[in-house]
């Protein structure tokens, strides 16, 4: 049954500790009326909103739950004459409940605050006029005008002006990143200098910030596998602590105890035997932890993912745009049999086709030359090999030298002799089987890359793998700037072999993440026991093709959003050994040591709060990204100083 409203839920235990300070200063300075009024009141604030619950829950769900338990305990404790015990165990209950659904309110509402970063005007440029309009009317195309100190009220790109942008709230990044025209910039982040001029790219209700609440939420109501068990045990243990207590009361009455005593002595044990800290215990880690995580720019969809990625023992990474920048550059060219302004012409006019970062170096290359790309149509993909289309003339494809031998073309050409021999990445050009020149592309490698994967190694993971479909030339060059030994690179792969090198992983290793851009990786992604995106922010596909998504592109809260799913399941393993000890305990004291039923209350509320606590401490644990950078780094992400 839904919980009581905040306040009202806080009301009625406030008149539920005022009955019981009253039933026990009347109880001790002798003033019968005084005690029986303060019992009353106890009973019915802390009883009545146990009941409703216990009854709504037994009549929608046909469940017998844990308000069930305690208000019997009560009653049969005050039918037995010892109505005190029975105030007591109400008292603790209501507060307890109190304090666990407050501590579990602040680990939801730690991602929901990200609603209150959203501004509610947004400066729109109308011709040479600027109007202040409600951010929620603004549309795709829009241009919005960002002054210094203003949040960015939706996700857009940068038109003109150039300033550093604060992704803090978004990505978790500590360092604003100057951003100039073509960036994208995200809903909620803070443009701290220069005035810059946005277009809209979504509305508001698709926004980073919209997207991130709606998976956090979905992410939250999405149990992981101990969470299920739990509730299950919870569900039936119920049931069964029910049915031994009636089976209790028997046996004492078997022994000869009187009515009433064996009466106490089962509500007792029923006390005692509530799993109130076991079916907690589990929620409480995994919610502090998809909070702690999403205030550090990593997003886990559910409970499910946060113990899938603590039992990961293996890791196999994408090479471009995830180990490395994707900001590739063209550094060589060479055209055969026409000159080289139509080669690059017509190779733009293909790539325009594509979103590899591969396509983005030669778009800018274009751009830089001031060449025009020729028109091209009917494009088809052919995944980590290439593009086909056509130009008007007669169809042409561009890619690597798998897309050359389906087109059976020969690339070993005295002309591309110096560009085969670099350790780059090939792209070849041709009209079927006739190569028209090629261009020879650099990556290189992020700078979080290697302490990233030097902080997993330090984590305890074992084997990491970088998987690509560039020549092995380029993979070794990268692979060796990186750490990687010869037998962790795997190089000229299709996305099948990284699906099969991922699944041999599975088999060997255990546990494997792939991490990837969460596009042209999909099928490993989703292979793998845990799919990572990486740079996730502003990508629905991204955030939705991974289990497990990185917003910001710092490869270093990686280890820690491992390290944190490890804490998390030590965590849970706490709390469940503790709360099964702690019961196992108070069940045999009640049944064969003659346990005071205010102690079994107070072992039993107690328990349950400090599972809750142990959980909550994840919420101090936030994923920073690598640590090590705090001192002696650039103010601003990638410049060496601010820009003049």
């Amino acid at each position: 049954m839904p919980a009581l409203p905040a306040q009202t839920d806080t009301a009625l235990t406030a008149l539920t500790l005022v009955g019981m300070a009253a039933a026990l200063g009347g109880w001790i300075g002798g003033a019968a009326l005084v005690e029986t009024g303060g019992l009353i009141v106890v009973y019915l604030a802390g009883g009545v909103p146990a009941t409703v619950r216990a009854l709504g829950a037994l009549w929608r769900e046909r469940v017998l739950d844990i308000d069930l338990l305690m208000v019997i305990a009560a009653i049969a404790a005050a039918a037995v004459g010892a109505p005190m015990e029975g105030a007591v165990l109400l008292t603790l209950f209501s507060l307890s409940n109190t304090l666990e659904n407050r501590a579990m309110g602040r680990a939801r509402r730690a991602v929901e605050a990200l609603m209150a970063l959203r501004p509610d005007t947004a400066l729109r440029r109308d011709g040479d006029s600027v109007h202040e309009v409600v951010a929620a009317d603004l549309r795709p195309g829009d241009i919005v005008v960002l002054r210094p100190g203003a949040r960015v009220p939706v996700d857009g790109e940068i038109v003109t002006g150039e300033g550093a942008i604060d992704e803090a709230t978004i990505t978790g990044e500590s360092m604003p990143v100057r951003k100039g025209p073509g960036a994208a910039v995200h809903e909620a982040t803070v443009n701290l200098n220069g005035v810059l001029d946005m277009r809209v790219a979504r509305a508001i209700g698709q926004s980073t910030v919209a997207r991130m609440i709606r998976l956090v939420t979905e992410a939250q109501a999405a149990r992981a596998p101990s969470e299920r068990f739990s509730a299950w045990f919870g569900q039936r243990y119920t049931v069964a602590v029910l049915g031994g207590a009636i089976l209790a009361f028997g046996v004492f009455l078997w022994l000869g105890r009187s009515p009433d005593e064996a009466m106490y002595r089962a509500a007792t044990l029923l006390v005692a035997a509530s799993p109130c800290a076991i079916v907690i215990s589990v929620p409480a880690a995994i919610l502090s932890a998809l909070s702690a995580a999403a205030r550090g720019g990593v997003l886990f969809k559910g409970g499910g993912a946060i113990e899938a990625l603590a039992a990961v023992r293996a890791f196999a990474f994408d090479k471009t745009g995830t180990l490395t920048t994707g900001q590739a550059e063209v550094t060589q060219m060479q055209a055969i049999a026409l000159p080289e302004a139509d080669f690059l012409a017509r190779l733009a006019g293909i790539e325009a086709h594509s979103e590899h970062p591969i396509a983005e170096a030669v778009r800018r290359e274009v751009v830089r030359r001031g060449v025009t790309p020729v028109p091209v149509a009917n494009v088809t993909a052919f995944p980590s090999e290439g593009i086909v289309g056509e130009d008007g003339d007669a169809p042409i494809w561009a890619g690597n030298p798998r897309m050359a031998r389906r087109m059976a073309a020969d690339t070993d050409l005295p002309e591309l002799s110096r560009l085969n021999e670099a350790a780059q990445t090939m792209v070849f050009l041709g009209q079927g089987r006739r190569i028209l020149g090629a261009v020879a592309v650099a990556d290189r490698p992020r700078a979080s890359a290697q302490p990233g994967l030097t902080a997993l190694r330090d984590g305890g993971v074992r084997h990491i793998a970088m998987m690509t479909g560039d020549r092995r030339p380029v993979a070794d060059r990268i692979g060796r700037e990186l750490g990687f030994s010869q037998d962790e690179i795997h190089a000229d792969l299709l996305a099948a072999d990284k699906v099969s090198l991922v699944a041999g992983m599975a088999g060997e290793r255990g546990g494997v993440a792939f991490v990837g851009d969460g596009v042209n990786d999909a099928a490993a992604l989703a292979r793998a026991d845990v799919g990572i995106a990486m740079g996730a922010a502003g990508s629905e596909v991204a955030l939705q093709a991974a289990d497990v998504a990185l917003l910001s592109e710092d490869l270093t809260r990686l280890a820690e959003a491992h390290r944190l799913a490890r804490r998390t399941a030590a965590i849970i393993r706490q709390n469940l050994v503790f709360a099964i000890g702690a019961m196992v305990i108070l069940v045999l004291g009640a049944a064969f040591f003659e346990l005071p039923m205010p102690v079994a209350v107070i072992g039993h509320e107690g328990g349950t709060l400090l599972v809750v606590l142990n959980g909550l401490r994840l919420l101090g644990d936030p994923i920073r990204g690598d640590r090590r950078r705090d001192k002696g780094t650039p103010r601003f992400k990638g410049d060496a100083a601010p820009a003049a």
